[in-house]
């Protein structure tokens, strides 16, 4: 089997210890260049043009000036739990000057905002902005979660309407903003409902002008009521969102395929403490951890779009607000494992899968998993100025992502019966300096760490691309979560044969779903299976499917229908039995008609 490695480092050859921050940052350059397929369609140079000035007000405007602000002096709410470091590091971490005002950062409050009072805050929303001339506004019930609670978007645009048809018309990129898929980070849920008042009544309505926004305040309800990461069944939906296994990532996937986001930010929080403290002797110092999509098979170009139009503004915007950042990092829960990796390459969480949807797809993480309501209004402060820099960012560049996003779709479609595609990866070990914060006097405590980089992906396991996948008459469920993705799949009408890849299965066994955090929370078994390859012609009855790959959602396909690795359809049972599919290897000729 050929392994095709996805990127080779600029820095020396064979280096693998970064002692030094400068060293380990020159990961970067790779990153450039992820997954980085040989292309079939001329792609323009990547000349980034200079900034231009925002369409509104400043990046910064928002935390100085938000809409009715309550007076400064707020006695702190009350906070149960101990705290998990000393006073000299509470001290690290002061307020910000402007203080925010949702109903879950009133005073005294004990419990962040309520389902019933977010979507209060939603409707007076969408009535406040409809007021103005121009926009058009809406709650979009877009789901229930596994309690019955409602799943809603507020959607704002100047546009002739809030459906689908009517923001794809107006020619605007649209940046879908996602809060709590973890029901214990609050604070991106509450930065949503400010982003969503500041850009119905507020300093930022005149964004409205060159982009669309979609936000979901609250994707994990069941979760957030019981203050608790997973779902009601007890699933990470951020885990779910190839399979589509929950309600609440259905509800997702259903929003993105309709509206077709450009740019999708996911506001979450990390442990500030925890197993850090347990395995370093240090917390957490960043107020902001950072990632893009890193998963195999991505644009090069959107990597680079990522870094360069959004990562680095949004480094500047924070620095500008005296906050501090880093790539986003965790570490397992086994305190004798002491690697630190960055996130996931994995085709299973929101930020990837999104990536694999051809859009820029960005993780905002703040430091507030186990500190309760502590430093609550920082926690806010950072993921609004964060996104208020997503948004304006998209502004600038509203005109090169709408020729950036037509040259991705044509590429992913042209690869089709082409070249190589990676079907598992890994990241690349190195070491890596990170500052963290002694317990007791607040002090910086920089600590050298094993370190898993997202950014240069290893090459596990590559195959040819084929042109397509056969899927049997009895694969219906599979067939409709990749239509609920958006993908486009055909049903065979009458009998044919094509040229194919079978799957021969050589070894299985069970094992279980692995993240870099460890044994995926709620997880079930899956079947872990090594495949051979026979061809040959096969027989394809009426009623059968047919899922091409010259589409622009080419790469999820690819990673859904290729059956050895734990995210796919097959380890996870969508998919019944290595039969099901077959690689199609050459154009077919089949009597086809598109399910809708």
């Amino acid at each position: 089997m050929t392994h095709m490695p996805l990127s080779q480092p600029t820095a020396a050859t064979g280096q693998s210890m970064f002692f030094r921050r400068a060293q380990a940052l020159a990961l970067l350059a790779p990153a450039l260049l992820l997954a980085a397929c040989t292309s079939s369609v001329p792609l323009p140079p990547w000349t980034p043009p200079a900034p231009r000035p925002a369409a509104s007000a400043p990046a910064s405007a928002v935390q100085t000036f938000p809409v009715a602000p309550p007076p400064v002096a707020i006695a702190p709410a009350p906070i149960e739990q101990p705290a998990p470091y000393s006073a000299a590091v509470a001290a690290r971490f002061p307020a910000p000057s402007v203080v925010y005002n949702t109903p879950g950062l009133q005073t005294q409050r004990t419990s962040f905002s309520t389902q019933a009072e977010i979507e209060a805050w939603l409707r007076d929303q969408a009535a406040a902005a409809s007021r103005s001339p121009g926009v058009s506004a809406a709650v979009l019930p877009i789901g229930q979660s596994q309690r019955g609670e409602n799943l809603q978007a507020l959607v704002l645009a100047r546009a002739t309407g809030t459906d689908p048809a009517a923001l794809l018309a107006n020619g605007r990129p649209t940046v879908l903003m996602v809060g709590q898929q973890h029901g214990d980070e609050p604070a991106g849920s509450e930065a949503l409902l400010v982003m969503a008042r500041e850009l119905a009544q507020g300093l930022l309505l005149p964004q409205l002008s060159r982009i669309n926004v979609l936000i979901v305040p609250r994707a994990n309800p069941d979760g957030a009521a019981s203050k608790q990461r997973a779902t009601t069944g007890g699933l990470d939906m951020n885990r779910d969102h190839l399979l589509l296994n929950t309600p609440e990532a259905q509800a997702l996937a259903k929003l993105m395929r309709d509206y077709q986001p450009t740019v999708v930010v996911d506001a979450h929080e990390y442990t500030a403490a925890g197993r850090f403290l347990e395995k370093f002797g240090a917390v957490q110092k960043y107020d902001a951890l950072l990632q893009y999509a890193t998963t195999a098979n991505l644009p090069e170009f959107l990597t680079k779009a990522a870094e360069e139009w959004y990562r680095r503004p949004l480094l500047a915007a924070l620095k500008d607000q005296g906050l501090s950042t880093e790539w986003y990092y965790t570490t397992s829960t086994n305190l004798a494992d002491k690697k630190v990796s960055m996130g996931g390459t994995q085709p299973d969480t929101g930020r990837n899968v999104n990536g694999l949807k051809n859009a820029v797809s960005l993780l905002i993480e703040t430091r507030g998993v186990g500190l309760d309501r502590r430093h609550i209004q920082r926690r806010v402060h950072t993921q609004v100025t964060a996104l208020t820099s997503v948004l304006a960012s998209t502004a600038q560049r509203a005109s090169e992502l709408g020729q950036l996003r037509p040259y991705i779709d044509k590429d992913i479609s042209a690869l089709a019966c082409t070249g190589e595609a990676v079907v598992e990866s890994a990241p690349t070990p190195a070491q890596y300096e990170l500052v963290m914060l002694d317990p007791v006097s607040g002090a910086d405590k920089p600590i050298i760490v094993d370190w898993d980089s997202a950014l240069a992906l290893r090459s596990i396991k590559a195959r040819p691309r084929p042109c397509g996948y056969w899927l049997s008459a009895g694969s219906s469920t599979a067939a409709e979560r990749l239509r609920l993705h958006g993908v486009q799949v055909m049903r065979v009408t009458e009998l044919g044969s094509v040229l194919g890849d079978s799957y021969r299965e050589a070894s299985r066994a069970a094992a279980e779903r692995q993240d870099v955090r460890g044994t995926m929370t709620g997880g079930t078994p899956i079947i872990k299976v090594q495949v051979s390859l026979t061809r040959g012609l096969v027989d394809v009855p009426r009623g059968s499917y047919y899922v091409p790959l010259n589409q622009p959602l080419g790469n999820l396909v690819f990673a859904a229908l290729e059956p050895d690795t734990q995210s796919s359809f097959f380890a996870n049972r969508v998919l019944e039995g290595l039969q099901s599919t077959v690689r199609v290897m050459a154009e077919p000729v089949l009597k086809l008609e598109a399910l809708y």
